[in-house]
């Protein structure tokens, strides 16, 4: 649970990142950013996982670079089920999943990844 929270406020940074840069994106409150990191992780848990396997296909036939549409539609979603967390346009939610994603690329980096230590243990 302390992982979720922590991957969860990474994300609502990563968000928040991505209001400052990206346009089209936009955070009314701090309080709305974190809620839509929180609601991101869980979309990420529940949803993506049935999207990406329905979409199998066009992932593989475009190398895996749907997956980037796919990430962008989970911020969609939050969009849609958030009202103080907004997202215009496709190409916006595209760059927002790109700055999450490089967000969260360099909290694993400074946090550490605890991920390789799984794999050397197990």
């Amino acid at each position: 649970m302390v992982k979720f929270i922590l991957r969860a406020l990474v994300s609502a940074l990563g968000l928040w990142v991505a209001s400052q840069f990206v346009p089209g994106v936009e955070v009314k409150s701090w309080q709305s950013v974190v809620a839509a990191g929180l609601l991101l992780g869980l979309v990420n848990a529940l949803v993506r996982p049935i999207v990406t396997f329905l979409t199998l296909p066009l992932t593989v036939l475009t190398l895996g670079l749907f997956l980037l549409i796919v990430n962008a539609l989970m911020v969609k979603i939050v969009d849609w089920l958030l009202g103080g967390f907004n997202v215009h346009g496709l190409l916006a939610a595209v760059l927002t999943t790109i700055v999450v994603w490089l967000v969260s690329c360099v909290a694993n980096w400074l946090l550490g990844d605890d991920r390789k230590e799984r794999r050397r243990r197990g």
